[in-house]
């Protein structure tokens, strides 16, 4: 829903507003003029102080972050507290890791807030999906390698991962796995239990979409043996299928500032966006061409 910022004058707003990756160039230019016009900034653990200090130098900021098994704040209350300053008269930006619908629980908070009456507007971002492939110059889709693309998450739940492994092990598609460094060997052996072939070129991304990004590509299996010495704890997006093999050698990110970093032989586990728990756990887009 958009919001005409004429037509809200008078009472209070939330936008869920997508930060991206977290570099601030890669904001969209509605985000970065409403972060110029909140009066408060709801944000996440993700979002980078260079996206925050796009936001209006009065504006209040409240941290409502998550971390894995860490939680300053649970979801039920980010929800109170984001109708509470709405219905207060606040124009409120909750601003979140990567893109608001993208496993960063921005579907429930849009349902709690019209559920209260309260204005909102989604305002997309840059998933990491996107940020990491485009770091590591891998396509997602390629016409001889893959025409769909599934994005799902590594999070457990009791434990197990609770992901559709039949459908994810087929193969001739990509895997983009949020926040599934820590869970690796748990999606490998799912999928090599239903088929997939071990063989198959993969890829981490750490810190996609930033002038951080590191990547670190190989078979799935390698990735299991190599991650726990590679990883600096930065959030990671896997990615899995032939387009890993088919990605742009020594692809290059530059920021802002003009620098730039080679994401030359290595990759990425991308945690989106956001480390909050999604409602659904894998997402399907199909590219025809």
């Amino acid at each position: 829903m958009y919001i005409d910022p004429k037509g809200a004058a008078g009472r209070g707003t939330v936008f869920l507003v997508g930060a991206g990756p977290g570099a601030a160039d890669l904001l969209t230019l509605r985000a970065s003029r409403l972060l110029g016009e909140a009066d408060v900034i709801v944000h996440d653990r993700l979002v980078s102080a260079e996206v925050l200090a796009m936001g209006r130098p009065q504006a209040e900021r409240i941290y409502v972050g998550k971390a894995r098994s860490n939680h300053c704040m649970s979801q039920e209350a980010i929800n109170a507290l984001l109708i509470r300053l709405a219905r207060s008269g606040k124009r409120v930006v909750r601003l979140k890791g990567g893109d608001p619908l993208i496993f960063g629980r921005g579907g429930e908070e849009a349902e709690a807030l019209q559920g209260a009456g309260v204005d909102c507007e989604i305002v997309p971002g840059i998933t990491a999906a996107l940020a990491c492939a485009a770091n590591a110059g891998i396509p997602l889709t390629h016409r001889d390698a893959s025409r769909s693309v599934t994005l799902a998450t590594g999070h457990t739940k009791d434990g197990t991962l609770d992901l559709d492994f039949p459908v994810l092990a087929r193969p001739g598609a990509t895997l983009a796995i949020y926040m599934g460094i820590r869970t690796l060997w748990l999606l490998l052996d799912g999928l090599t239990r239903h088929g997939f072939d071990p063989a198959t070129p993969a890829a981490l991304v750490e810190r996609g979409g930033t002038p951080h990004c590191r990547t670190l590509t190989g078979t799935l299996p390698e990735l299991v043996s190599q991650a726990p010495a590679w990883s600096m704890g930065g959030p990671t997006l896997v990615l899995i299928g032939e387009v890993v093999a088919r990605g742009a050698k020594g692809a290059r990110y530059r920021g802002a500032g003009g620098g730039a970093t080679a994401t030359s032989g290595a990759f990425y586990s991308a945690s989106s966006t956001s480390p909050e728990m999604p409602l659904r756990r894998t997402a399907s887009v199909t590219a025809l061409s």
